[in-house]
């Protein structure tokens, strides 16, 4: 499994946005069809809003073969 760590400088970042940011969907879109398609995990619960906040220390799970840790950046 390729694991990641993904620093964000906001209070949280939105499931769409956090697949666009780090690189594993191109598009908002693929993003959107990534959620739909059941294939990701919030924490280990299937993520079905497709823009779901995620905080820093949440874990994302695409596929069981990528896993993003949110963390938070200080500025």
């Amino acid at each position: 499994m390729q694991k990641e760590n993904i620093a964000i400088t906001t209070e949280c970042i939105t499931m769409d946005k956090l697949l666009k940011f780090s690189g594993v969907a191109d598009t908002g879109g693929q993003a959107f069809l990534m959620v739909e398609d059941g294939i990701v995990k919030l924490n280990g619960k299937l993520v079905t809003e497709k823009r779901k906040k995620v905080f820093p220390g949440d874990v994302v799970n695409i596929d069981d073969q990528i896993e993003l840790t949110v963390s938070k950046e200080e500025v």
